[in-house]
């Protein structure tokens, strides 16, 4: 791993002054700005030029020190361990590094989500994803990851959620009620799945890129969740109904988030019969409910339990987390672990979301059992899983700001993964990840390192010069539906589910 200088009058890099510093710095070649610069992926594409780590510290040498941490082992042997069947125990301090790239891995497929999401207003495809499935890594230039796109995912919802569901100023729009919400992939490429050691289904969801006006909008309402017969398991009230409603009238949510994503598990699944599966779901802010609530779903109709007639296999469900908020009550977690859903919630402890809903009664509190149990008290959330602490204050690449926009923002996130190696142990970048990616969607790095904030958007709003030499906003290809056997798959789950409770 590289020693990363935090100030720039260390004896790596001599410079005396600002001037010398910035003759220094406009001398140093540019080199390519990619999502990731890791050994595991050699083809990356290129997304832009920007000046990044090793241009501004040539001189970064490595130590034995975090060398010693490396963990050789190939994933395909622990696998099961990166996705938490220990619970993480002894992986965390310090950081090993195969659950480094695994945590980024899937933090990058969460913000592909913010990346492909149509968020001008003035684009009468406001609320959709920018990119057909069959292009979708690719165009994010993620096209070596082995994964193919095989469902967009649209949720409605009856309540308000301001700056989450975005609609177009325009009167003729693709659709009235439905947002984008997320996408199902399956590893498809054979050396990934080598690899991995199994055939990874992962379900990504989107939270929001502007800051948390929809969290104050939360009334720590409880609500049923209904997934199987015990009224006792209660989630948000606000989740729910994103995750359950639906508008008949509407071809993208005439089915709600819900039925689609366990139609859609349940399709890919009896895809691939006999081979090692396993169920990753990610999420960022109001994503991170939503991959909470799903995965709990998924293990409460039992769908990720297969029989072949002559065993019982169960899929491991593996939940990375970022910078969620409290999802249900106490017995709602106490649940999930029964099922075996395992969730590695990595936040930033200046961030304010982790601790909503359920500011004052929550897991710790001591007499949180008594009061859900003796009196049904109606405000009472726990959080779920094991919690990776990040403290942005101990990179030196980021401003010391009460931004909170900044302390949320989910690449802030996998750059504090990126240096992390213990709760007392220097930062330091390990997989040598862009900085420059931290100012995609706010402005949280120094000055000093020349990057612009907010820079990631398309090439002049996304307008093309026809022909005659006019500028237009192009057609896009048709904005993809839910697929015709959706119903089927759906009814298929919930026949099993029922048939397996005793209830049919």
């Amino acid at each position: 791993m590289a020693t990363l200088q935090s100030s720039f009058s260390s004896p790596t890099i001599k410079i005396q002054s600002s001037q010398q510093f910035f003759t220094k710095l406009n001398s140093i070649k540019t080199r390519n700005l990619i999502f990731s610069n890791r050994k595991s992926y050699p083809k990356q594409s290129t997304v832009i030029k920007c000046s990044t780590i090793p241009s501004l510290y040539p001189e970064i040498q490595e130590t034995d020190e975090e060398q010693r941490w490396e963990d050789t082992r190939p994933v395909n042997e622990i696998w099961r361990e990166l996705h938490g069947c220990n619970n993480w125990e002894g992986l965390l301090d310090p950081m090993n590094s195969n659950l480094r790239n695994e945590i980024i891995r899937y933090g990058e497929m969460a913000q592909a989500c913010y990346d492909s999401f149509d968020f001008d207003p003035h684009s009468k495809y406001c609320g959709t994803c920018k990119y057909q499935g069959a292009h979708f890594f690719e165009r994010l230039g993620m096209a070596d990851r082995g994964y193919t796109l095989t469902r967009h995912l649209y949720a409605t919802s009856n309540i308000n959620l301001p700056n989450f569901f975005q609609k177009s100023r325009l009167s003729s729009i693709w659709s009235q009620h439905a947002n984008w919400m997320g996408y199902v992939a399956v590893a498809t490429d054979e050396e990934e799945i080598r690899r991995l050691g199994r055939r990874d289904i992962v379900v990504a969801w989107r939270g929001t890129v502007t800051y948390l006006e929809w969290i104050h909008d939360l009334k720590d309402i409880l609500h049923p969740a209904h997934f199987r017969n015990d009224p006792s398991i209660k989630i948000e009230s606000g989740f729910f109904d994103l995750y359950t409603t639906k508008e008949k009238t509407c071809k993208y949510c005439a089915f709600s988030a819900r039925e689609q994503i366990l139609a859609e598990i349940r399709r890919i699944i009896h895809r691939y019969p006999g081979e090692n599966l396993s169920i990753t779901i990610t999420g960022h802010s109001l994503g991170a409910a939503l991959a909470l609530l799903s995965a709990y779903d998924i293990a409460e109709v039992e769908l990720n339990v297969v029989d072949d007639g002559e065993t019982t296999t169960k899929i491991p469900i593996t939940v990375f987390s970022f910078s969620g908020p409290r999802v249900g009550n106490l017995k709602f977690k106490e649940r999930c672990d029964e099922l075996g859903i395992k969730v590695l919630r990595v936040i930033n402890v200046h961030d304010k979301v982790p601790t909503v809903p359920g500011i004052i009664t929550n897991e710790k509190f001591q007499y949180q059992k008594y009061l859900e149990k003796a009196i049904s008290f109606p405000w009472s959330y726990a959080h779920v899983g094991v919690e990776l602490p990040l403290d942005h204050t101990r990179s030196p690449f980021l401003k010391n700001n009460n931004d909170m926009r900044c302390a949320h923002n989910l690449e802030a996130h996998l750059h504090l993964v990126d240096g992390y190696h213990g709760k007392d142990r220097r930062f330091c970048l390990a997989t040598k990840r862009d900085i420059a990616l931290v100012n995609k969607s706010c402005d949280f790095l120094k000055a000093d390192y020349g990057v612009p904030p907010y820079w990631w958007q398309d090439e002049h709003k996304g307008m093309v010069r026809t022909s005659d030499g006019r500028w237009m906003l192009p057609e896009r290809p048709r904005v993809e539906a839910l697929p015709a056997d959706t119903a089927h798959h759906f009814d298929q789950v919930i026949r099993y589910s029922r048939a397996k409770l005793g209830l049919l």
